[in-house]
């Protein structure tokens, strides 16, 4: 098969492609640029998008060079300025709490980034990453549906839910059946030059936060009945749920229980006020079918990194619906995103609106 494997420079995606090269395909190594050229930012972590992709993109041909396979890169920097930083920065300054690669792998990883290889003349049957997630197809139904990895701690599926059906057709996960300790072990084995290189973090705003912070007013710190208890940094710097960093000595934990962006307020309370029994979910995006058509019951998570909580789901019109929790539960924050599974299946999901 051709298959465009997309890079990062790092250890994941370089296996990925070693596998597919090594199972005979035809690959290619792509990868988009998507620090704008000439942009300074503060020394600090990088990540997939942030200053330090001049290493990453050279790491990535070394991998390319050495598997003997031909690189590309294609600049996306102008998109995602549109797409994803106009996204992260405007729901921070409406106090809510995005989640900027829920949005980058819908729109650009698993878009631009394909459509830009095909456009340059690059044909290819398959587009492969590195992520830790698995694609099936259903036999009754014929939809691709998406599943967890088989790595648990590294499982991304809820990263990569809002992917459409013709985005799942065309994807390939060589990880999502394996540990990320066998990802390290193949990486070293082959003599793939990236085998020692140190994870990065998904996201890093470089300056975008920067930009937000020149915009910061500090506020006041409000309990429920508007009394003024201490101030804040910015609303953009907190988020649902949060109890450290807040300053404030009390005689029992306080969590962020509201951000009032409109008014410069940060709303603390105990942890029974900040606790959730249900939340309404936008934007909807489901997997297993084009809408459900009754309520059911399912593992939510309401972060990346959350634990599965039972719900009960009921889909609404325009592409809403209500999910209320068996148990109450903390950190439930609009802005991030409510994704639906039974068992290793992904049902599908949305972004959270409002809670109660």
């Amino acid at each position: 098969m051709r298959i465009a494997v997309g890079l990062s420079g790092g250890i994941d995606s370089s296996v990925a492609a070693f596998l597919l090269k090594k199972a005979g395909n035809d690959v290619a190594g792509i990868m988009m640029a998507l620090w704008p050229a000439g942009r300074e930012a503060a020394v600090g972590k990088s990540g997939c998008y942030g200053p330090g992709e001049a290493e990453d993109i050279e790491a990535a041909r070394r991998v390319c060079a050495h598997l003997d396979i031909p690189f590309s890169i294609f600049d996306c920097s102008k998109s995602y300025e549109d797409l994803v930083l106009r996204y992260f920065r405007d729901e921070y300054r409406g106090g809510r709490t995005p989640n900027p690669c829920v949005r980058c792998n819908q729109l650009v990883k698993f878009g631009l980034l394909p459509q830009a290889a095909r456009e340059s003349g690059l044909a290819f049957d398959y587009f492969a990453t590195g992520h830790y997630a698995r694609v099936e197809r259903d036999p009754l139904t014929g939809r691709y549906l998406l599943k967890r990895g088989v790595d648990a701690r590294k499982d991304q599926s809820y990263f990569l839910y809002r992917l459409s059906q013709d985005q799942l057709a065309a994807a390939l996960f060589p990880l999502g059946g394996m540990m990320k300790t066998e990802a390290r072990r193949i990486a070293r084995e082959a003599g793939l030059p990236v085998h020692d290189r140190k994870e990065s973090q998904d996201f890093y705003g470089g300056d975008l936060n920067d930009i937000l912070r020149q915009e910061d007013r500090d506020g006041e710190i409000v309990d429920r009945d508007g009394k003024v208890l201490g101030r804040h940094t910015g609303v953009w710097n907190y988020t649902i749920g949060q109890r450290k960093g807040l300053g404030i000595a009390f005689s029992v934990p306080l969590y962020v229980t509201a951000i009032d962006a409109e008014n410069n307020r940060l709303v603390v309370g105990p942890e029974s006020e900040a606790l959730r029994h249900s939340c309404l979910v936008a934007a909807c995006h489901w997997i297993v079918c084009e809408t459900p058509d009754a309520p059911f019951e399912a593992a939510v998570k309401i972060r990346s990194s959350s634990r599965p909580v039972r719900a009960s789901i009921s889909p609404l019109g325009g592409r809403q619906a209500s999910v209320v929790f068996d148990e109450p539960i903390l950190a439930v924050t609009p802005g991030q995103s409510a994704v639906f599974y039974k068992d290793d299946t992904v049902l599908g999901g949305g972004v959270i609106e409002s809670t109660e």
